[in-house]
């Protein structure tokens, strides 16, 4: 009777044995096969997140905005919510871009040159507008060209800026000595007050701000940016690395929508200072005055840009803002352009 029970019991550690022994195995083969699965085919992006400043430079974006093109246009690719943005200028907007917030930036060709030297993956895919922005001083202060704004104090965008890098390229060309001007980083805003309360001199900044200050009687325009440097680049249109390795048919249909925007915003200029106005709530006499005086031009090719931008480059990094060269193929993809135009 103990041997019975004794084989019982050994058969008994037998089958528990087995048991422990066979159940890491089948863990073991759940571990390789999701291993050896393939890599996901990444899934629709459901919300496009766009940054934008509020300048008439950047029109086209506002239009496809308020006309519905983003939404309709973009819903057959999942798209389903649209997040818009707002950036006073590029360097912030593209501290965003750096730290995720954003899909694709309406943004000057300049700040995403020094932001793509620090890391940023995205290439500019499209032209937004050339020239477009004014040197205003107020109506007390004389000028007598380049040479005679030394001593002087001036508001622009922040350093690596479009107006940043235009203005003090022309400064130098025009054996100005910067260090005699006083040159304040601060947004549209913040310039426009400190014009009209005296507290600089003058302002370079984009439209529609040098018409506003003219129209308050605080300022007038001296050099237009088309002058300092004929057909320069401006905004662009920055998509992010991720998207356009992603989802590159998403990509051709923002700059299809783009590429329609734009072409509204120059046949339409009337309904489209209404849009803006609108949208930032700025005085539409303001606007239409802006748009009428203004030397820029709206325009999509993003190769109009190459060689301004180059330029600017190089600027960026005899000014310190980067320290090595980027080429055409670190900063455009213009691809995308050439095949929605196809």
């Amino acid at each position: 009777m103990r041997k019975l029970i004794l084989v019982a019991v050994l058969a008994a550690v037998v089958v528990i044995s087995l048991g422990c022994i066979s159940a890491p195995e089948k863990k073991q083969q759940e571990n390789e096969s999701t291993l050896a699965s393939p890599t996901k085919v990444p899934g629709n992006i459901t919300t496009l997140r766009i940054g934008y400043q509020p300048s008439t430079h950047q029109i086209a974006e506002m239009v496809a905005s308020a006309k519905g093109w983003w939404a309709e246009d973009l819903k057959p690719f999942g798209v389903v919510t649209i997040q818009e943005k707002e950036f006073q200028s590029g360097p912030p907007e593209m501290q965003g871009m750096l730290a995720g917030a954003l899909d694709i930036a309406y943004v000057g060709t300049a700040p995403p040159i020094t932001a793509i030297a620090q890391g940023l993956d995205a290439k500019i895919v499209a032209a937004v507008n050339i020239n477009g922005s004014d040197l205003v001083l107020r109506p007390d202060v004389a000028y007598n060209g380049p040479k005679s704004l030394e001593g002087l104090s001036i508001g622009t965008f922040p350093p690596g800026s479009i107006q940043d890098i235009v203005m003090k390229k022309w400064l130098k060309d025009n054996d100005v000595n910067i260090s005699k001007i006083q040159i304040h980083g601060m947004g549209p805003g913040d310039a426009v007050t400190a014009i009209e309360a005296g507290k600089v001199d003058g302002i370079f900044l984009p439209h529609p701000s040098p018409s506003q200050i003219d129209l308050d009687g605080k300022g007038r325009s001296v050099v237009q940016s088309g002058q300092m440097w004929p057909d320069h680049a401006c905004c662009s249109l920055l998509i992010s690395g991720k998207l356009i390795r992603e989802h590159p048919d998403l990509v051709n249909q923002i700059i299809k929508t783009h590429i329609k925007a734009t072409n509204y915003v120059n046949a339409n200029p009337e309904d489209s200072a209404k849009i803006y106005a609108n949208k930032t709530k700025q005085n539409l006499t303001v606007v239409e005055a802006s748009m009428k005086n203004w030397d820029g031009k709206w325009v999509s090719d993003p190769t109009i840009q190459v060689s301004s931008t180059l330029q600017y480059a190089t600027v960026d990094k005899d000014l310190g803002y980067i320290n090595k060269t980027l080429t055409k193929e670190d900063l455009f993809d213009t691809s995308f352009y050439e095949k929605a135009k196809a």
